[in-house]
């Protein structure tokens, strides 16, 4: 009986030693990468993606997912398609140009959710200028960057407000809002929750600007999406799925608390204003995320009949070589289910 005690812990060691080398000599669960493109800089709304990475929700969907920085919807719209990104967030008409100017591409990348169910674009002009409404346009000189969305679909805002003889003056991005302030031109184009900050940083006081959004003036073109690349939906649909499951996880606790998650961009960009980053997010989310449309049609989603006549203003504005397909730009099969699209937070009294 004395030996018995040792005899047990000699064998208790021994399966312990056992199934330590077994775990050690088992490979550790594969984590499928995914390389996913943003528009733009670590900004502000680039939190709603940030935010499932920080919280290790992608990865508890068995993705090691990479998120970079872009420079505009084109770059990423072609960055997915080249397979130099299996995912990406970009502009719808971005997208529905692409397609339609590249008939024959065999890469042509797919939208698969709606996060931007507005088009954040729109006309910014100062008081002074006299500029109240679509009308005040006749005849005034606009500034934008030449591929910046909303210049790109003017011409249908144009079009839905009757107005016309206007110039354009063409500029870098960070010249718009400068020379919207010093008057060298009489408005602007450019995403509503970027320009009125950038004129505010030029100090332009928010009581004399003027904001005309495309979405209040007759057009209702879907904004941003998460794109997939062809490769990715042929070859591991099940990897797109659980990255939106992910995404709308984080998305959801952004929108319920989107002061708290700007720190996941600094955490990416540590020089950003963090004030400034918070309303940016803030205008984000009540303009274009989780605004009165989105609400109606539901996250994630869209509307068909919205989404053809979408495909026709963008192919008569941008005068693609082949018409818009809308059934070829958009998939509906790998969003979360219902539940899971359920993210936006309480309305405000």
């Amino acid at each position: 009986m004395p030996h018995r005690p040792a005899l047990f812990s000699r064998a208790r060691r021994g399966l312990l030693a056992a199934a330590t080398a077994a775990w050690l000599s088992t490979p550790a669960l594969a984590q499928t990468p995914i390389k996913f493109q943003l528009d733009w800089r670590f900004e502000g709304p680039a939190a709603l993606f940030l935010a499932s990475q920080a919280k290790g929700y992608y990865k508890a969907a068995g993705l090691d997912v990479t998120i970079d920085a872009g420079n505009g919807s084109g770059g990423a719209v072609t960055r997915v398609a080249s397979g130099s990104y299996d995912m990406g967030f970009a502009d719808l008409a971005a997208l529905m140009e692409f397609h339609a100017n590249n008939p024959d591409a065999p890469n042509k990348p797919v939208a698969v959710m709606v996060v931007y169910n507005n088009t954040p674009a729109a006309v910014l002009a100062l008081k002074k200028s006299g500029i109240a409404k679509p009308g005040d346009l006749n005849g005034k000189k606009l500034g934008a960057p030449g591929f910046d969305a909303g210049r790109r679909a003017f011409p249908i805002f144009a079009r839905a407000n009757g107005v016309s003889g206007f110039t354009w003056t063409s500029m870098d991005p960070p010249l718009r809002e400068t020379m919207l302030a010093k008057g060298d031109i009489d408005a602007i184009t450019g995403f509503s929750f970027t320009s009125v900050l950038n004129l505010e940083a030029r100090g332009v006081k928010t009581a004399d600007i003027v904001v005309l959004p495309y979405a209040d003036y007759g057009v209702k073109l879907y904004g941003n999406v998460v794109i997939a690349s062809p490769k990715l939906i042929k070859d591991n649909p099940q990897a797109i799925k659980a990255f939106l499951s992910a995404f709308s996880k984080g998305a959801k606790e952004v929108m319920a608390n989107p002061d708290a998650a700007i720190d996941y961009v600094k955490a990416r960009d540590g020089i950003i204003d963090v004030a400034l980053e918070k309303r940016r997010l803030r205008m984000a989310i009540d303009y274009v995320v989780a605004s009165a449309d989105a609400r109606a049609e539901g996250f994630g989603v869209l509307n068909p009949g919205r989404l053809s006549l979408m495909a026709s203003q963008v192919s008569d504005a941008f005068g693609t070589k082949t018409r818009v397909d809308p059934a070829a730009v958009w998939s509906d099969q790998f969003l979360p289910a219902k539940a899971e699209l359920n993210v936006f937070p309480p309305l405000k009294k």
